[in-house]
């Protein structure tokens, strides 16, 4: 009796963790629609790809970059943003950033910094960014412009120290116009003072990267626990906020019904 509880148990494990992967080494694509009244009408259907905590190469070595790159471009995003975390090493920068590179994205590829980045590589980090067209927000606004209107992404330098960034970048920004808010965790929406964003795109926490039936997660990367874990949340000041569970592992070298993701946002006008 008692074998046959624990191997329902473990069957219940492995159906409540499963991931059908098409791209080898990506978990899932997870699509989230967000509707809100400040969206421009021209938007209205714009695709974002959101990808954050690579580590590359970690687990996610050189064949899942190919299934990445490959995953990205039947995806056929309009924006690429980026969340950090993106190297194991300043030997792996350019390799990666030129794969990325490769894709075609109409509204072009911005992204941030995590702390991993900030540790070592930084200007690295930026030099390759910037010499495969994509665009480093540090503390800086981007207005991505689609016929006669526009959205802004801003973008948070280091987030985690709030002693020199702990005021938001979309604060000198104007109430009617739609921002998107990018920081490396999630954290920064609970602790920082933000105003004008109208949704924020986190990583950093990796989904817990291990979890028992989504349940018990032994380690967050969140102050907030389960609060601000993965999916889409909701800060304490109401701002919505989408944390992805990241593409790379960290630590320990494995995962756990916490699957690899690409995250897709459709803007919608409400």
């Amino acid at each position: 009796m008692k074998n046959c509880v624990l191997l329902l148990l473990f069957v219940s494990l492995l159906t409540s963790c499963a991931s059908l992967a098409k791209y080898p080494g990506i978990g899932r694509t997870k699509v989230y629609n967000y509707s809100h009244p400040q969206v421009p009408e021209a938007f209205d259907g714009f695709r974002i790809a959101f990808i954050s905590d690579l580590h590359y190469p970690s687990k996610f070595g050189k064949k899942r970059l190919n299934s990445l790159v490959r995953a990205l471009d039947a995806l056929h995003p309009d924006l690429l943003l980026m969340g950090g975390d993106y190297q194991e090493g300043c030997e792996y920068v350019d390799e990666l950033f030129s794969r990325l590179s490769e894709v075609h994205i109409p509204y072009g590829v911005a992204g941030v910094l995590g702390n991993n980045d900030y540790e070592r590589c930084t200007d690295e980090i930026r030099m390759s960014m910037e010499r495969h067209g994509m665009r480093v927000l540090e503390h800086r606004n981007d207005t991505v412009f689609k016929e006669d209107a526009f959205i802004i992404i801003s973008g948070v330098r280091n987030p985690f120290d709030l002693k020199r960034n702990g005021v938001s970048p979309s604060n000198t920004l104007h109430e009617d116009d739609f921002v998107i808010l990018l920081t490396h965790t999630p954290d920064y929406v609970e602790e920082a003072d933000i105003r004008c964003a109208d949704l924020a795109l986190a990583g950093h926490t990796h989904g817990g990267q291990v979890s028992f039936l989504r349940l018990w997660t032994p380690e967050t990367g969140s102050r907030y626990g389960r609060k601000l874990l993965t999916g889409k949340k909701t800060s304490s000041k109401g701002l919505p906020v989408i944390i992805t569970n990241g593409l790379g592992t960290s630590r320990i070298k494995m995962r756990m019904c916490a699957p690899s993701e690409i995250v897709e946002i459709v803007l919608h006008r409400k």
